[in-house]
């Protein structure tokens, strides 16, 4: 296991309160591993916007599967990218709409603008990118 450092934090009596109910609602065993999730959170979304080369994310798809082409239009522009694409999984949810997880691994900039892609095609109802930083 890897070593871990201790530091001390201050805050207001108001913002320990809120962040106490923080944990308690997200069920963390104690305040350190909220932290820790929160470092983590921010840390990732540091490496969004500078545009970390070696990045991980999930882009999760709901779309209509009757409309026109829409599915062509999908898997053409994943084989547009298969640097960035690692796997999918497609689950159909009802007689219409479909669920489609593409894991997605390389720069952040360009997971985002294919993400964008994706998320604007007609048909897409929801599209929702998860970045993971790797390092």
């Amino acid at each position: 296991m890897s070593e871990v450092v201790r530091f001390s934090v201050s805050l207001e009596p108001e913002l320990l309160a809120q962040f106490d109910r923080y944990c308690k609602e997200g069920k963390f065993a104690t305040r350190s591993e909220a932290v820790r999730q929160l470092v983590r959170e921010a840390l990732t979304v540091h490496a969004w916007e500078s545009d970390a080369h070696d990045a991980a994310a999930t882009l999760t798809i709901v779309y209509d599967h009757h409309r026109t082409r829409l599915t062509d239009k999908l898997l053409e522009l994943q084989h547009r990218h298969p640097e960035l694409i690692v796997s999918t999984m497609h689950v159909h949810l009802d007689h219409d709409n479909c669920l489609e997880v593409i894991v997605l691994r390389g720069g952040a900039g360009a997971l985002q603008k294919m993400a964008s892609e994706l998320r604007g095609l007609k048909g897409i109802h929801k599209g929702q990118l998860v970045l993971a930083k790797t390092r």
